[in-house]
């Protein structure tokens, strides 16, 4: 699609903090001091809502959760539980009497309750091994949550066989099949199986015994992956039919299964590609749900299906933003409202994460709240929304909107004080004309304490996925808002390949990983550099992590014009990358099948063909226990740039996975990475 001429977007933050002598730069200490706000779920009533809090403890080298109540009038919160452990997930009873939630005071996770105004926590479980992705039935009398145990065995039995395996003396891990590792853990042969535990005290059913199936909750999935039916009678779950081919299948399928655990789950969907996070409407008659249409590929767009329960009927919808150019969106986050009509989910959209209402009857969508980033929006039990919000400015807090989206009121404060305390710098949407004549959108984060008369170095920052956006948003490990405060000017650029722009857009990295995205980094960095005159072109930094890493890897063999680079978890040899990776669907997809049937499409997008051009200082970062990019290829990468003789350093986390997690970890991460940039920008 041929694009206008490059304009400034017009955009709206959430407003910018009154600064005092008192306040700082923002800094790393003060993105980990934040407090997490995260699974909110208002009450059956509409006029409260109970959510968990997770603060750093830098002594423990870890967070904590408790969960807090709060009155939907804005009036405050209030801690409800206190302890040394995690509180989390915490789920209203349909009475809006009891609280149940996850605990892990007494070892792995349980559940456990509360009454809010009354009794402190009890325990309501007691099994051998942890729970996960809770739920409580419609009409109170039964739980949902899922446990890790092996295909046809117990909970009791799963606890026992895996036991007796760590007391043999013998370290020996034999596998017939794949996976062998999965993101940060190797495989011991348990599967995600959901439970039904009637109240008060059980016992737990499997409703899946027969199934060998992984439902995605491992590692990324949870309670949006099944629903229970008004009437609680069934539930409806998305799942993987493991098979040999688990490995390089994007098929999940949903299943139905009646509530008393007695009989087998029934497949209702045979979508080749995935199908995701059923939600039944209020009134049981219509099942909602996510499915994408290529198989294959985990980044194809995810359309609305709304399926008839009563005759298996469906209707697939696109969901769209126009009248934006590149309309479609990818949607995610499915809830009904309060009376039917409507679906609200949230997308990706032009470097936000916006609110949408599906109007169910005919299809139409419209944008309820726009600018910022947001997350799980509920239905208010009288009519409205309410939702999580961060930006650029600031980390998540709960707001309620009608349905309109007009009348916006803040619920929570968390962590008000602390945000007034730091100075930030100011964000800048951009468009300018990028690769195959589109337009390219990016954001510029001003130094925290600008002053239009001076030069700034540059920390531009290249997001992975690839198939993500670097939008308006309160990152924990990659805040631009980290590189402003120590004096930088942040850049980034949403290049092809990049969500919330149209399916075709995301699609256009496909197989061409070193040509539309590199030429829109470019393109946008030289933009930026003519529109921003106070962008120092002579102290420019690239740095990234993932694909962010890749295209590191793939800049020092295509540029000099950087003079230092970091590069986090980021392949060098793709070709080899294909064999030590674990989710091989992946590369297949983006390089054109198997590495055995298509080498030359691998080494076509392989930094490692363009190593003799390399000259650029460059800090290489990786975790020993990243499975998705293998650390092999971060140890690669550093022996090619010591044994060229390029000035470089090598920073190995053993115990981080794809991410750097742990508190103390960040801080080596972000005191290592600005040294480095200092050592090559400032000096």
């Amino acid at each position: 699609m041929r694009a206008a001429p490059a304009i400034l977007v017009p955009f709206i933050f959430l407003a910018m903090p009154c600064f005092t002598a008192d306040t700082h730069p923002f800094s790393v200490h003060d993105m980990l001091a934040m407090d997490r706000i995260s699974e909110w779920q208002v009450s059956p009533d509409g006029g409260r809502v109970v959510f968990s809090v997770s603060a750093t403890d830098q002594e423990a080298n870890r967070r904590r959760s408790d969960l807090y109540l709060a009155r939907m009038d804005g009036s405050g919160a209030r801690r409800i539980t206190t302890d040394l452990e995690n509180d989390t997930q915490p789920r209203w009873s349909p009475d809006g009497k009891t609280v149940y939630f996850l605990s892990n005071r007494s070892g792995s996770p349980q559940v456990w309750r509360l009454a809010p105004e009354g009794d402190g926590p009890g325990a309501v479980t007691n099994l051998p091994i942890g729970v996960d992705a809770l739920k409580v039935s419609p009409d109170g009398k039964y739980l949902v949550f899922s446990m890790a145990v092996l295909p046809g065995k117990s909970p009791e039995e799963t606890k026992k066989i895996l036991g007796e395996k760590e007391k043999t003396k013998a370290s020996g891990m034999i596998y017939d099949r794949l996976f062998v590792r999965h993101w940060d853990t190797w495989e011991d042969g348990t599967r995600n199986h959901l439970f039904v535990f009637p109240l008060p005290s059980g016992p737990a059913r499997d409703i899946m015994p027969e199934m060998a199936a992984d439902c995605p909750s491992k590692p990324f999935g949870g309670g949006e992956e099944f629903s229970i039916a008004p009437d609680s009678r069934t539930i409806v779950f998305s799942a993987k039919e493991v098979g040999r081919e688990e490995a390089w299948s994007t098929n999940f399928d949903l299943f139905m299964a009646p509530a008393d655990g007695y009989s087998t789950p029934q497949k209702i969907t045979t979508n080749p590609a995935s199908d995701s996070q059923p939600a039944f409407s209020p009134d049981g008659r219509t099942l909602a749900y996510l499915a994408m249409s290529r198989a294959g590929y985990e980044s194809d767009r995810f359309d609305i299906v709304l399926r008839d329960w009563r005759d298996g009927t469906e209707r697939r919808i696109v969901l769209r933003a126009d009248p934006s150019p590149r309309g479609d969106r990818s949607a995610e986050e499915l809830e009904w409202s309060a009376d039917g009509k409507e679906l609200l989910c949230t997308a990706d959209h032009l470097g936000q994460h916006s609110i949408f209402a599906l109007d169910v009857a005919t299809g139409r969508a419209r944008i309820v709240v726009e600018k910022g980033t947001m997350a799980s929006p509920q239905a208010l039990p009288g009519g409205g929304i309410l939702f999580g919000m961060h930006s650029l400015l600031g980390p998540t807090e709960l707001y309620a909107t009608d349905s309109s989206g007009k009348d916006i009121r803040r619920i929570t404060h968390v962590n008000d004080a602390k945000v007034a305390a730091v100075r930030f710098g100011k964000p800048e949407q951009f468009t300018f004309i990028g690769a195959k004549g589109d337009t390219v959108y990016g954001y510029i984060v001003y130094p925290s304490d600008f002053d239009p008369a001076k030069k700034y170095p540059v920390a531009f920052l290249i997001h992975g996925g690839p198939q993500g956006s670097f939008g308006n948003e309160f990152h924990y490990r990659w805040n631009p808002q980290a590189y402003a405060g120590a004096g930088y000017a942040a850049v980034m650029i949403d290049f092809h390949g990049s969500t919330g722009y149209g399916q075709a857009f995301t699609d256009a990295i496909n197989r061409d990983w070193g040509g539309a995205p590199y030429e829109d980094l470019m393109k946008g960095l030289d933009y930026a550099l003519k529109k921003y005159p106070f962008l120092d072109k002579e102290r420019m930094g690239a740095l990234g992590g993932s694909f962010g890493g890749y295209m590191v890897n793939w800049i020092a063999g295509h540029t000099d014009r950087f003079k230092a680079l970091v590069c986090h978890d980021g392949n060098l040899d793709e070709l080899m990358a294909y064999y030590n990776t674990e989710e091989l669907w992946f590369p297949e997809w983006e390089h054109g099948g198997p590495a055995y049937e298509n080498p030359d499409g691998y080494r076509r997008d392989s930094p490692l063909s363009y190593a003799r051009n390399w000259r650029t200082p460059m800090l290489v970062v990786h975790g020993g226990k990243d499975y998705r990019v293998e650390a092999s290829q971060g140890i690669a990468t550093f022996n090619l740039l010591q044994r060229k003789g390029i000035p470089s350093k090598l920073l190995y986390f053993p115990d981080e996975n794809h991410w750097v997690l742990k508190p103390q970890n960040s801080l080596q991460w972000h005191e290592t990475v600005l040294g480095w940039l200092d050592q090559w920008l400032k000096n």
